[in-house]
């Protein structure tokens, strides 16, 4: 984004993360060999976060084993959502089509998993997913939205509501205060790897 026409603001901006980047260098994510393969997603969405097309972000993360990240994405929406709900079932299409793919891979690998929990904070959201008949007010939604119905439906993914603290995928649309980034970096897993530090990883692991 911005790469086109980038200013002085988008520099400044760059250069953050390069900052940020050299003070975390050791920060990394660790997958012992026993790592399990259930499968969990989050997901999360700002409403009309971006100042210069008022579409929103989505934000979605996918753990293996219960609490090992192995995915995740932060992309601006194609269409600007009317409301804060349309907003997150967006992201919640988008968030599935990246577990179905997932999933897709371990079949493949003989593990055959339903019943996907998938953590969402619009209880709106989900009533949309898990309502077959469309309303007046989701009339307006791309249909290309509403495959996460039917899956829904056929048992595949179940969506649960969780609330805004605990929503994991909330790293991904939006900055944050320092406090809660730092809080859910560590939620998801990131830790601390110097060469010390991998060795004691490695012998626990052995």
């Amino acid at each position: 984004r911005y790469q086109a026409k980038p200013t002085e603001k988008h520099l400044t901006a760059v250069k953050r993360i390069f900052r940020y980047l050299k003070d975390t260098i050791h920060m990394g994510l660790w997958y012992p060999k026993d790592i399990g393969f259930e499968l969990n997603a989050f997901l999360d969405s700002d409403h009309a976060g971006c100042l210069d097309s008022c579409k929103s972000t989505s934000g979605g993360i996918q753990f293996l084993g219960g609490d090992k990240l192995v995915s995740w994405s932060s992309k601006k929406q194609d269409c600007t959502s009317m409301s804060f709900a349309k907003a997150e079932y967006v992201s919640l299409s988008a968030c599935y089509a990246q577990v179905l793919w997932m999933r897709n891979q371990l079949i493949d690998y003989g593990f055959h998993i339903d019943k996907i929990p998938m953590y969402c904070d619009s209880k709106a959201a989900i009533a949309i997913s898990c309502n077959p008949v469309q309303h007046l007010r989701t009339k307006h939604i791309n249909v290309r939205y509403h495959f996460i119905k039917e899956k829904v439906k056929k048992g595949i993914v179940e969506l649960f509501f969780i609330r805004t603290e605990y929503q994991l995928a909330d790293l991904f649309t939006k900055a944050l205060p320092e406090e809660r980034f730092k809080y859910l970096v560590r939620r998801l897993g990131m830790r601390c790897l110097t060469p010390d530090a991998l060795e004691v990883l490695a012998n626990e692991s052995a």
